[in-house]
């Protein structure tokens, strides 16, 4: 089922999430959510999907296929060095179409899923298009695809298959497939690109594109093939190597859309979030810069590192303070240039590579 409208989730009311109040409900339900009763403790990747409210346990054939009509909880567990200790990262991922019911839910979910895991967890926002290089790493494909969960080739067939475009592109394991709309000018020399067909497919690799692109394009449409009943043919397309007349231009209708835009960086800056006067306040503390010597134990800051909003709880942080984290961040973001950047809640004394790099 298709979802055509673009929501813009971002002006929703999120000041409860978080609150003393909502993690007590969150810990309730907790108790009786039916997904989390088929989590394993173990290391690896567990994915779920909302569903009308529900979390539905996602195909573990399907992992790292997400669909922009639809917002899901990424559970990542993982132990350092030779230690036993298990580290959890959740994510909750919001798909361009999601509604806001189904990211509001992500989003509560994935406090509900914490305080399953004794609020041990390191709390992560992805907005599709900016993804952390932390979540697209759990993938070997990362892929987005048009629609909800209903639609897709494996539940098609080939020879009903709607033709289809993606965009690779990337470096090392850093790629990222994503369909586009079926248009020619959404080509470009710099990236591959794969057209669809069912039960043909074509990898275009653009004439500048690098050797990352072109070899995980190439398995991308092996795995595909691998899945696909009917034995699909595979052309792979130099672009400097075919005419203006082939075939695989004809399967492109002209026009172009505005899928290629860059993502804004925010300006650099730290606030403090503090309740000491009753009241809860945000005050800025550096303007243009970043300082890891400004973070005090006894409040919350917002570490705005352009590309990634960070969300630091110091652990003498009041009650409140700690609670509300994810609902600062969506409320400081929500009047800045780009309001979709990754958003990680880390606790003092937690690790994140991300949050290191930063400074």
């Amino acid at each position: 089922m298709q979802k055509p409208t673009k929501y813009d989730w971002k002006e929703s009311n999120m000041s409860l999430f978080g609150s003393d109040a909502d993690r007590q409900v969150k810990k309730e339900a907790a108790e009786t959510e039916p997904a989390w009763k088929t989590l394993k403790n173990a290391v690896g990747t567990q994915i779920f999907r909302i569903n009308k409210f529900k979390v539905e346990k996602w195909p573990l054939e399907d992992y790292g296929k997400f669909y922009n009509g639809d917002s899901y909880v990424v559970l990542y567990i993982w132990k350092k060095d030779s230690s036993d200790e298990l580290h959890y990262d959740i994510h909750f991922w919001i798909g361009k179409y999601s509604t806001q019911d189904e990211y509001a839910t992500a989003a509560y979910k994935t406090v509900e899923l914490d305080c399953i895991l004794d609020d041990k967890a390191i709390q992560h926002r992805e907005v599709q298009g900016q993804e952390s290089d932390l979540f697209k790493s759990y993938f070997e494909f990362f892929t987005i695809m048009k629609g909800g969960c209903d639609t897709g080739f494996r539940r098609t067939g080939p020879t009903g298959y709607k033709t289809r475009l993606f965009h690779i592109v990337g470096e090392r394991k850093q790629i990222s497939v994503t369909e586009v709309p079926l248009k020619k000018g959404n080509l470009n020399s710099e990236d591959v690109f794969v057209v669809d067909c069912g039960l043909r497919i074509y990898q275009f690799n653009g004439e500048t594109a690098n050797k990352d692109e072109k070899f995980r394009a190439t398995m991308y449409v092996t795995q595909i093939k691998g899945e696909r009943m009917g034995k699909p043919r595979l052309d792979i397309l130099d672009e400097q190597s075919i005419s203006p007349s082939h075939r695989f231009y004809k399967l492109l209708p002209e026009g172009s859309s505005k899928e290629k835009e860059e993502p804004i960086e925010n300006p650099k800056s730290m606030h403090k979030v503090s309740d000491k006067s009753g009241t809860m306040e945000i005050d800025q503390v550096l303007n243009g810069s970043i300082d890891r010597s400004e973070l005090k134990p006894d409040d919350v800051f917002l570490v705005d590192a352009g590309k990634h909003l960070f969300v630091w709880v110091g652990k003498s942080a009041s009650i409140n303070e700690r609670r509300s984290a994810m609902g600062f961040a969506h409320k400081y973001l929500k009047d800045k240039p780009n309001p979709f950047v990754p958003v990680t809640v880390i606790m003092q004394g937690q690790s994140n590579k991300d949050f290191d790099d930063a400074f």
